[in-house]
């Protein structure tokens, strides 16, 4: 079957992920210590526990990354003595700061080229379990639809999140490719849900998972080449 549909994960397919969260949770404590005094330097082990106990109380939170992150910072300035409405007000403000931050993201130098060529040949769309948003960061016109886990709370592998995405998509599962980075979430799930998965493994990881991927690929500069190669044959 012809490829129709290419569905692509983001935060470490995309961009390098680990550098971008760590900078946010620094201007994220920098503005607290300015505008949640009371806070402090909160140690990062206590807000770990609140979020630990948060879903424990609220498992469905587990898939809605946004909302977790909100309510954690709002329970830590309840108890830091802020009222219930301070609380609210200065959580939500503080999650967009730390969202901002977030999306100050250095997209890998080949992931422009790779959706401009691929998106004249294919339908793209995004399966995400983060909060990255592809509109601000400029790269929304190349897809047809981005699917965040915490938008309808499902998240990767779950098998209805890739047939979501064939739904958005117009496609069906043989003719839909996914690619990412993690052997579980992407290429497992992708798979159970009858997709073809590539990895993308530009550190050049053992593969340690029981099932293979359907191709491996160091750069997404490989894409086009995979994929007319894959048309040819089927």
């Amino acid at each position: 079957m012809t490829i129709q549909l290419i569905t692509f994960d983001l935060d470490d397919t995309l961009w390098d992920t680990a550098p971008v969260i760590a900078s946010a949770e620094v201007v994220l404590r920098e503005w607290l210590t300015e505008h949640a005094p009371n806070l402090g330097a909160v140690p990062v082990e206590h807000l770990w526990s609140i979020r630990e106990r948060v879903l424990s109380h609220e498992p469905s939170l587990k898939h809605r990354i946004s909302a977790l992150r909100r309510r954690v910072l709002f329970h830590a300035l309840e108890e830091a003595g802020y009222g219930h409405t301070e609380a609210s007000d200065l959580a939500y403000q503080g999650f967009e700061v730390f969202l901002h931050a977030r999306h100050q993201i250095e997209v890998f130098p080949e992931v422009e080229p790779t959706l401009e060529t691929l998106a004249k040949h294919y339908a793209l769309g995004v399966v995400t379990n983060g909060n990255a948003d592809v509109r601000r960061l400029g790269l929304a016109d190349y897809f047809k639809f981005a699917l965040c886990a915490e938008d309808i709370g499902i998240a990767k592998p779950d098998a209805r999140l890739f047939h979501e995405a064939l739904q958005r998509g117009g496609a069906t599962a043989e003719t839909a490719v996914h690619i990412g980075d993690h052997p579980g979430d992407d290429i497992a799930g992708a798979q159970q849900a009858g997709l073809r998965a590539i990895w993308f493994n530009p550190a050049g990881k053992v593969w340690e998972a029981q099932t293979a991927p359907d191709a491996e690929i160091r750069s997404l500069t490989e894409l086009p080449g995979l994929l007319a190669r894959w048309n040819t044959q089927h």
